[in-house]
């Protein structure tokens, strides 16, 4: 038994393969839930309502997924020009924390129709500064960026840590560590009155149609994936390796600086240490999940959203833990590689 590489992948079997991975995922999970004694369909069907069933609980599984999808972008572009950009958690909270200082220090009296767009641009250069920094030093001294791209995660909490201890610390918080908040007229507007689901969610999915309009319809796409796919070959080609990670970079960094900025514009109103619960390394998941597709990131974050939120009414429902959501989340990526193995190469005897 041999594995020969193919030379086409089907269009079915692309479609298929995220699928199949997630089914098995769940399959797996499900091995896991009947070891603490409580029954798989059932818990299932619990997170699914959890997640869904009503008004409140659709809506805040939507916003959990808007930051997942910028995430799960700014992972997707980087990983297909073959940039391992693992520094999106430290992007993101460098977004958010200059959103809020430049609402607070420098831009606050502004009308929102001026004020809105512009904190969010100051949120994205914020990410494309911090990710510039692993990319000067791979092209500069051919460091490998998923060392340092990961370091800066570290280095990127600890200063917003300083910074809402100190210079941006909100007088008004009672000593808790948190920035000041942005203006009233910043927060993003409301999707459904009477929720959280802001408007940030249907700029998400307008930048996962913008993305895959790039990758696949633009010059740039074409040297970004000539990039990825094959480096010496880009260059041989006449594509400027160097110039074209670099605005790969920029646009990686921005999305997630930007899903930094809309979580504080659109929900929490000002920053601290626990902004996210770890959005910029499920972005990995949900771009792995899938497969590197723009629209695919919109309905991967959606599940990885909907089995977090759910998993706590099955969680209260059941009385098994929590923490199922996060090995189905992670199985789901072990199956989802495996899967793309084998849209890679078929098996011969």
């Amino acid at each position: 038994m041999r594995f020969e590489r193919r030379e086409h992948r089907p269009l079915y079997l692309l479609i298929v393969t995220p699928v199949i991975a997630v089914i098995a995922a769940l399959a797996l999970a499900g091995i896991l839930i009947s070891i603490a004694g409580a029954p798989v369909v059932d818990a299932y069907w619990r997170i699914l309502t959890g997640a869904f069933g009503s008004r409140l609980s659709a809506t805040e599984t939507l916003t959990r997924a808007t930051p997942l999808m910028l995430t799960g972008l700014a992972a997707a572009v980087a990983f297909r020009a073959r940039l391992w950009n693992i520094g999106a958690e430290g992007q993101f909270y460098l977004g958010a924390i200059a959103v809020a200082a430049a609402s607070s220090k420098l831009f606050g009296n502004l009308p929102a129709p001026i004020l809105i767009p512009l904190l969010l641009l100051v949120g994205a250069i914020a990410g494309m500064v911090l990710i510039l920094i692993p990319l000067w030093l791979r092209l500069r001294f051919s460091v490998d960026e998923v060392v340092t791209s990961l370091l800066l995660n570290f280095i990127a909490v600890l200063f917003v840590s300083m910074l809402i201890d100190g210079v941006l610390k909100d007088p008004l918080a009672f000593g808790w560590p948190q920035s000041q908040s942005v203006s009233d007229h910043a927060m993003l507007p409301k999707l459904i009155a009477r929720s959280r689901l802001h408007i940030g969610f249907a700029i998400a999915i307008a930048l996962a149609i913008i993305v895959h309009f790039i990758q696949s319809r633009t010059v740039f796409g074409m040297q970004s994936r000539a990039a990825g796919l094959n480096p010496a070959g880009a260059v041989f080609a006449g594509v400027p390796l160097g110039r074209t990670l670099v605005k790969v970079a920029c646009f990686s960094g921005g999305l997630a600086g930007l899903a930094g900025a809309i979580e504080v514009m659109g929900v929490k109103g000002y920053v601290t240490t626990d902004l996210s619960p770890g959005f910029g390394y499920a972005g990995i998941v949900v771009a792995m999940l899938a497969n590197l597709n723009p629209l695919g990131v919109v309905f991967a974050a959606i599940f990885t959203a909907t089995m977090f939120v759910g998993a706590d009414g099955m969680s209260r429902g059941l009385g098994i833990p929590t923490y199922i959501a996060d090995v189905t989340v992670a199985l789901s990526l072990l199956t989802m590689l495996i899967a793309l193995f084998f849209t890679q190469y078929r098996i011969r005897r």
